[in-house]
């Protein structure tokens, strides 16, 4: 693409002098149940109900594990947390960019084959303009014989797509077998180094916790490679824009945990083991499940291997790897310096970090939504939709983010001592309120512009920019810890989510990278 790009390609009606306006555009309505409003919730209610569902799960869980005693608990929360965070890093990126490439394939294969149908069609017809002008002049034969072929080759081929129904994806494919080869790594260097990673996160040799938690996270990485190829395939789903069909494997497979943790637990008397194991067979039936209705929609082997999309995977990946890398280095950094403070402010912080990050699967939904929808729409060229889809994303995240901070403000206040009743962990968690609630807009529109920027590719600048992000956030949370504690560390948290949603919004604002066609500037596909 040359600099100054084929004014001709984009719709005037979506060139601005100020290309930030395009976040205002339609503002009135934001409510509307139109086309576009239809598409973006009919994705997004689905995808926050999947996102939702595990953590229930979850809860559930450790109710069960609960009632064995403290020690089981603490083993398994201290697993769950090094479980959690290895697949965040292992898988997120592929999932990220499979979303992407199978919209964008999947996209660009549907026109190839409309324009094949059409210049079928334009074929047909000026063989039957010939037929009709040769009829009187050609002999009978030689006139079944022209008809037959076009009569023939036509239907048949039509009748084979139909009975076919596949397409050919091949970062489906691509994705799928990422996937399972990051699941299988995952699972044996968390097997090998359980104990290790255990005393990195505080558990000491001689703890009670040790053989419980060792137990059960060496039983859990065995679904490991199920866990990683169900979320690729997840991602491949959502490239379709189906949220539906994750949903229907997600809850399926949480049901089934929720039957057999009883079982295991307390019938077979298998304890904490029990509960790992109940997770594993859920994990192995979602993986199945999903397994099964994609082989039904796509061709999951291409025909030649050498078509599989490995290098284009791992350059994104490794992008948006060091992404979750500094996004989950911030996190950490926060929680290791608030626990220095001690056991008080450590406990008041993770109850509101908990729900502060909870709230976040709601915007998650209409992040998935915007993602597929803005890839599709790249592809195609179609910027009027690309910029319908992106303003209303981003206008619904804010009003989301409104409802959560009144809600979560509300919640938090008057209901702290659900979570805890000690005075002085209240008295923190009232401090906390007002960043934890004030912050919703913010989180909510931060968390839709990474699906608005991972759909239209952009995955360098993503990268690049939360890297930059995360080193003014350290620099931030230690300054701000060591003269302010506790406030301090949630001012921190706060610039850091600011500094999200600027350089979040950042090329949109000022109408560069894939976002050049607002100045009136065409875009390549790369």
């Amino acid at each position: 693409m040359t600099e100054t790009g084929d004014l001709t390609s984009v719709p005037t009606s979506v060139i601005k002098p100020f290309p930030f306006l395009v976040i205002f555009k339609d503002l009135t309505h934001v409510f509307s149940m139109d086309a576009i409003g239809r598409e973006i919730l009919s994705m997004a209610f689905p995808a926050a109900l999947a996102f939702a569902a595990d953590p229930i799960a979850s809860l559930i869980d450790t109710a069960y594990i609960g009632r064995l005693g403290a020690v089981e608990l603490a083993a398994l929360g201290v697993s769950i947390a090094i479980f959690n965070q290895a697949s965040k890093i292992t898988i997120f990126p592929v999932v990220s960019v499979t979303t992407s490439f199978v919209a964008e394939e999947d996209t660009m294969e549907k026109m190839k084959e409309d324009e094949a149908h059409k210049a079928n069609l334009v074929h047909a017809n000026t063989l039957a303009v010939q037929d009709s002008l040769e009829k009187g002049v050609a002999s009978p034969t030689s006139n079944n014989t022209s008809e037959t072929p076009a009569s023939d080759t036509k239907p048949s081929s039509g009748n084979k797509a139909k009975k076919k129904g596949k397409r050919n994806i091949k970062s489906a494919s691509t994705a799928m077998i990422i996937g399972l080869t990051l699941g299988l790594v995952q699972a044996i260097a968390l097997i090998f180094s359980s104990k290790v990673l255990l005393g990195v996160m505080g558990v000491k040799p001689n703890s009670a916790v040790l053989s419980p938690a060792h137990k059960y996270l060496t039983i859990r990485s065995l679904g490991s490679p199920a866990l990683l190829l169900s979320l690729s395939m997840q991602g491949i789903f959502r490239g379709f824009k189906d949220t539906k069909t994750p949903l229907y494997a997600i809850v399926v497979a949480d049901v089934i945990n929720i039957i057999l943790d009883p079982i295991f637990i307390f019938v077979l008397h298998l304890g904490v083991s029990g509960a790992a194991i109940a997770h594993v067979i859920s994990q192995y039936f979602m993986t199945l499940i999903l397994f099964i209705r994609l082989a039904s929609k796509v061709n999951l082997m291409p025909p030649n291997f050498g078509e599989l999309q490995f290098g284009k995977f791992l350059k994104s990946g490794g992008l948006l790897l060091a992404r979750t890398i500094a996004v989950t280095f911030c996190q950490t950094l926060a929680a290791a310096v608030m626990a220095r403070l001690g056991a008080t402010p450590m406990a008041a912080f993770q109850i509101c970090l908990q729900v502060w990050l909870t709230t976040s699967l709601l915007a998650d939904g209409l992040a998935v939504a915007g993602q597929a929808i803005l890839a599709c729409s790249f592809a195609e060229k179609d910027y009027n939709k690309v910029t319908a889809a992106t303003s209303r994303v981003l206008q619904m995240g804010f009003v989301l983010g409104l409802g959560l901070s009144v809600f979560v403000g509300l919640g938090l206040y008057f209901g702290a001592g659900v979570f805890s009743k000690d005075p002085a962990v209240i008295h923190l968690i009232a401090i906390g309120v007002p960043f934890v609630a004030a912050t919703q807009p913010i989180n909510a529109v931060a968390f839709v512009l990474d699906g608005v920027n991972f759909g239209a590719s952009d995955f360098a600048y993503t990268a690049y920019s939360m890297v930059g992000v995360a080193a003014i956030t350290i620099a931030a949370i230690i300054y701000m810890a060591k003269f302010n504690g506790f406030l301090g560390i949630w001012i921190a948290l706060t610039i850091y989510m600011g500094l999200r949603t600027i350089t979040g919004i950042a090329r949109i604002a000022t109408g560069t990278g894939p976002w050049k066609f607002l100045r009136g500037r065409s875009t390549s596909s790369s």
